[in-house]
């Protein structure tokens, strides 16, 4: 691991076999870049990040993996966004993707093989989410690829509820020359849906193939639900390379766990697999949310790896 000078701050970089990672912990606990050493000795990037001129908007940047906790997606209560009802019945705000990826982290662990931080919450989101906790997020570096666990610990007396995720970047296309009409992604999903904008319910909709296209227009926020396997797979279809993301280290993953896929626009130079505790809206659609017990802690694994 090296530290480099980077928008004022100090940026950490991991070399681990052919793999680079960088990564700014404090801010947001976000994975900036992974990218790989190829034969040739040019450099794909796996992981997609942008050149940005400041850390000032950082929580905004579209690129690495934003950390959505303690709820992912837009939460609604009484038809109203940003805001959901807490177990004692207080209606409460909520960002969109909760409160990590705009929060401040403190590492707690940085060694050759990855990192962990703590997330220290504000004065304002100790009124928007109100329980006694630790949150930390940590990162363990393989030659291709990586594992990220999320863990809650309930320091209190009452039940916390979660419902966190990933948002990763990953760069499309891989090889120059290719197109999004190039890849297809492969989620064993049982249920597909959609958020309701108006209300945040969950919306059914018609069942993908087995393996779609990343250009099919349908996959665009959506949510794949009643997941039959723990593992999501990319596939660049002119070579068979495939990424792939697996949940859990079960067969099948928990309950209403949810994988969202998105992009922001048909140019844009990524692509959004998303997996997820569960679906968007977790609190008010009483599906996904995750009760950590006064005293434990409760954990939420995903390993990203290239084949």
């Amino acid at each position: 691991m090296e530290r480099i000078p980077y928008l004022g701050k100090e940026l950490l970089r991991w070399q681990v076999g052919r793999s680079t990672f960088l990564a700014l912990p404090e801010l947001g606990a976000r994975l900036m870049n992974w990218n790989l050493e190829l034969g040739d000795g040019t450099l794909r990037d796996v992981l997609y990040w942008p050149e940005i001129e400041s850390l000032e908007d950082f929580a905004k940047v579209r690129g690495g993996n934003p950390i959505l906790f303690p709820f992912a997606g837009r939460c609604f209560e009484g038809g109203e966004m940003q805001y959901w009802r807490a177990p004692d019945g207080a209606r409460l705000r909520m960002p969109m993707h909760g409160l990590a990826r705009q929060g401040d982290f403190s590492l707690v662990r940085a060694d050759a093989g990855g990192f962990s931080a703590l997330f220290h919450p504000s004065a304002a989101d100790c009124t928007i989410y109100p329980f006694d906790y630790e949150f930390t997020v940590d990162y363990r570096f393989e030659p291709l690829g990586f594992y990220v666990e999320l863990a809650l610990r309930n320091l209190g007396s009452t039940p916390i509820p979660w419902s966190a995720g990933h948002h990763f970047y990953f760069t499309i296309p891989w090889t120059d020359g290719l197109t999004r009409d190039d890849y297809s992604v492969r989620i064993p999903s049982r249920r597909v849906a959609k958020q309701d904008p108006a209300t945040g319910q969950l919306v059914d909709q018609p069942h993908f193939t087995a393996e779609e296209k990343l250009s099919n227009p349908a996959l665009l926020d959506t949510i794949h639900l009643n997941l039959a396997g723990n593992s999501a797979i990319v596939t660049e279809r002119t070579t068979g390379n495939t990424l792939r993301l697996r949940i859990g280290t079960s067969r099948t993953p928990p309950a209403d766990t949810a994988v969202l896929t998105w992009t922001e626009k048909p140019e844009s130079p990524f692509f959004c697999v998303e997996p997820w505790m569960g679906p968007p809206n977790a609190p008010g659609n009483a599906l996904g949310v995750h009760l950590v017990e006064p005293g434990q802690t409760q954990r939420f694994l995903v390993e990203v790896s290239l084949r």
